[in-house]
């Protein structure tokens, strides 16, 4: 939590040298609209996350458990650790250093390099670097992710959506099905959770497909915002 107030007295900071404006613009105020997109955006994204996953196990025949050790405690500290980390991103990626370069390249330029940014972004957090295929693959995925969170900002100014979005995949797949850092959340594998076919058609599908139609889908409903929101 220390990172990220940092962040946010650097945020300030920068944004008063540059326009003597406040952490406003990031659109932290709560409204109506904010909040139904916000929402919206974050169940809409987990789903498509899950359907992901649900396909593995019926086409993969992977087993998944509810965790013994399930509570309400465990809930609260996964999703506290996921709106952390989720956080700490969109403020570094979609905060006052692509609210300045909106204003000052433009609005497709500002996104290209916020994007390119995150991509390049997540080759160390994923600890790819070195490997050229896997960087391609990590820098196409989360650089189109980033495309969708950087346009969702530029449209709404406001951080709630690219949030809800954001929040809304790390969630589901790092807690919701245990595939990520912090070890077991809600469901746990039985046995082998990987997933395994003869057909490399089929395995593209199931990989990628939820995650193509989540683009597809955030993007019409953000596309559809009257700007500002």
């Amino acid at each position: 939590m220390l990172g990220i107030l940092v962040q946010l007295t650097l945020s300030w900071l920068i944004i008063w040298l540059y326009n003597r404006k406040g952490l406003s613009v990031l659109g932290f105020g709560i409204t109506g609209k904010r909040f139904f997109y916000f929402l919206l955006l974050f169940l809409v994204t987990a789903g498509f996350c899950a359907s992901g996953f649900l396909l593995k196990m019926y086409l993969g025949h992977q087993s998944w458990q509810l965790n013994p050790a399930l509570s309400l405690k465990l809930v609260w500290d996964g999703f506290w650790w996921n709106l952390k980390s989720v956080l700490f991103e969109e403020l570094i990626f979609r905060g006052v250093l692509l609210y300045i370069l909106l204003d000052k390249i433009g609005t497709t330029k500002a996104i290209l390099v916020s994007a390119a940014a995150f991509g390049i972004y997540h080759w160390f957090s994923f600890g790819v670097l070195g490997n050229p295929l896997q960087m391609i693959i990590v820098f196409l995925m989360t650089g189109t992710m980033g495309l969708l969170l950087a346009y969702a900002f530029s449209k709404s100014r406001s951080l709630y959506l690219p949030i809800g979005i954001h929040l809304g995949w790390n969630f589901t797949q790092i807690f919701v099905f245990s595939n990520g850092p912090i070890g077991k959340g809600i469901f746990i594998p039985v046995g082998d959770a990987s997933f395994r076919t003869d057909s490399m058609l089929l395995f593209i599908a199931v990989t990628f497909l939820p995650v193509v139609l989540m683009l597809l889908v955030d993007f019409l409903i953000v596309k559809r915002l009257k700007p500002h929101v």
